[in-house]
């Protein structure tokens, strides 16, 4: 019984850390860029005054025609930890990347977060770029680095503790 408990907790905390790598991770989607705007956000409406502030989004096509559209806003030295601080370049590269259905470019936008239309959520882009075509494959090296690094880590991390409270018991 205390085995099967075990293997919950044990499952219940690698979700909880796969889903935290889903959300924060960056993620490549290939789009055509639509639009651009500024939208202006009530942040913290309980502080007097309430906070305004104006969020940059970018509105985008899939090739199977489907909205996206993606937050821009700098993330600074806060966490996650993408130092973006090109806001305005990349609002500026977007919108120079703009094109119709009768004439696509592509673009691939690196993003991390995810869209959730309950809480009015978006995706935050991180970098543009123009991409070869629609069925350009990407792949997430940073990703495949990132989680065997933090595999290893876990494992030393495991032996280690393995190592020590064997050796005292």
């Amino acid at each position: 019984m205390l085995r099967r408990i075990r293997w919950a907790v044990q499952i219940v905390l690698l979700l909880i850390v796969a889903a935290i790598l889903y959300i924060y991770l960056p993620q490549n989607d290939i789009v055509r860029v639509t639009g651009t705007q500024v939208v202006r956000e009530t942040r913290d409406a309980n502080t007097t005054p309430p906070q305004v502030i104006d969020v940059r989004q970018i509105q985008t096509r899939t090739p199977d025609n489907q909205s996206i559209v993606y937050r821009n806003e700098d993330t600074g030295m806060g966490f996650p930890f993408y130092f973006k601080y090109s806001t305005d370049t990349l609002q500026a590269d977007a919108q120079a990347l703009i094109s119709d259905e009768a004439s696509p470019r592509w673009v691939v936008v690196t993003h991390y977060g995810l869209r959730s239309e309950l809480m009015s959520m978006f995706p935050n882009a991180i970098s543009i770029r123009e991409a070869e075509g629609p069925d350009e494959t990407i792949i997430p090296w940073f990703n495949i680095i990132f989680i065997l690094v933090l595999i290893g880590l876990v494992l030393f991390i495991r032996r280690w503790f393995v190592r020590r409270f064997t050796r005292a018991a």
